[in-house]
């Protein structure tokens, strides 16, 4: 156990800075664009140039984190990290800033497709807790974040200081990770007897009492992870607007509604941590956060005063963080011979959400106006309610265990992989 506590701590470290990774670029947006001569829309393309070597990363990041194990995958992304890191303040044109920004992207979905297996190989029993602490500790990141830029700021030094920081730091973490025990990957409780490959495969298929099939609890969670991550995007980018134009907020009051969202989402992660598996299941979550969200969202569009909405922005804040987790730790129970390659096919579903959401909500925008945005988001929050409300159903007959009981089968089998 102690030695799955250095693992799990060097990579919530990990997910710390990429909580400011997420951020990194569009804060130093003005930096960037004098550097590289050019406006601010090229640079927010930079942030989409993340997001589709993130797509290209998952096309083979899960089947390596499956076949090499997790250690090695983790140790390579945060070596990509490193490169960008230091790479974009120095970078002498925007195409090149543009590649290493690619390599990003790819490190994120490697980062991704290692570090949740690895989590839920290591903490079996609180599988889901260890999962959803990874959203608490990116929060910690975007919020230490902005400290940084505005102390170098005042001191009128290198906006790349930031970069060098947290590409220090990744490295020394990818050093010590070199000598940290990993899980075994994809192992689960075998019965004794037999031998090798085929001991495993009868292990899995003692471990459930029917057994899954990706066309039915797979898909269903996949869009269960574009639904989570839909959900939080329209919020976090439509919620100011609403506010100003439809509730006739000022713009400081409508942004600090951010703040009340935020401050809700990092709450509901900590209260899952606690209580996940001890209170709750995560079906039980995935269903109950939805309705939650949609008597959040039926409330916001009929009032216009700003305490009410504040709380409305907490409440919403959480019934939609940490779903994505969730789906991810469901995935990885439906389907625990292969963590890394399952993990993908969630995280794949979460880029998609990226790409399509600001689209289709921006087309809503122009043609219906904001409020049908949140019209738009109560669907979203509806279907999300009806995936949960079956892969509850499903959970229960693949497992035949009460709603609140642990499945995942314990490893405290190491090795150095």
């Amino acid at each position: 156990m102690g030695e799955n506590i250095r693992m799990a701590s060097s990579l919530y470290i990990n997910y710390i800075l990429l909580g400011m990774i997420n951020l990194i670029i569009a804060l130093h947006m003005g930096f960037l664009t004098v550097q590289f001569n050019t406006d601010a829309a090229a640079i927010s393309m930079l942030i989409s140039a993340i997001g589709i070597g993130k797509l290209f990363g998952l096309s083979f990041a899960g089947r390596l984190s499956d076949s090499l194990g997790r250690k090695p995958m983790v140790i390579t992304a945060c070596i990509l990290y490193v490169i960008f890191l230091v790479a974009i303040p120095f970078s002498p044109t925007y195409a090149v800033a543009f590649v290493f920004a690619l390599l990003a992207g790819v490190g994120n979905s490697i980062l991704d497709t290692s570090t949740y297996p690895a989590l839920i190989e290591g903490f079996p029993k609180r599988a889901g807790s260890a999962a959803v602490l990874v959203k608490a500790f990116m929060s910690v990141g975007a919020t230490i974040l902005p400290l940084m830029i505005t102390f170098f700021i005042a001191g009128d030094m290198f906006y790349g200081y930031t970069f060098i920081i947290m590409a220090a730091v990744f490295l020394f973490n990818a050093i010590h990770l070199i000598t940290v025990m990993f899980p075994r990957p994809n192992m689960v409780v075998v019965e004794p007897g037999g031998s090798g490959e085929q001991e495993e495969k009868k292990g899995v298929e003692s471990y459930f009492t029917e057994k899954p099939v990706f066309w039915k609890e797979g898909i269903t969670v996949i869009f269960i992870g574009f639904t989570s991550v839909s959900l939080l995007m329209v919020i976090q980018t439509w919620l100011a607007k609403y506010a100003q134009e439809i509730a006739g907020l000022g713009e400081s009051a409508a942004i600090n509604l951010l703040s009340f969202y935020s401050f809700g989402g990092f709450i509901t992660v900590i209260l899952l941590a606690v209580m996940l598996d001890r209170v709750f299941r995560h079906t039980t979550i995935l269903m109950l956060y939805p309705l939650a969200a949609i008597a959040a969202l039926s409330v916001l569009l009929s009032v216009s005063n700003y305490y009410v909405l504040a709380g409305i922005a907490f409440i919403l804040g959480l019934s939609t963080a940490g779903l994505f987790q969730l789906a991810v730790t469901l995935m990885a129970e439906f389907f625990p011979g292969k963590k890394g390659t399952s993990t993908a096919f969630v995280t794949l579903s979460s880029s998609i959400a990226f790409i399509v959401i600001p689209y289709v909500t921006g087309l809503i925008d122009r043609h219906a106006g904001v409020s049908f945005i949140f019209l738009f988001e109560m669907l979203i929050a509806l279907a999300a309610l009806v995936l949960g409300m079956f892969i509850s159903i499903r959970y229960k007959k693949v497992f035949n265990v009460p709603a609140r009981k642990s499945i995942l089968p314990v490893n405290t089998d190491l090795v150095q992989k």
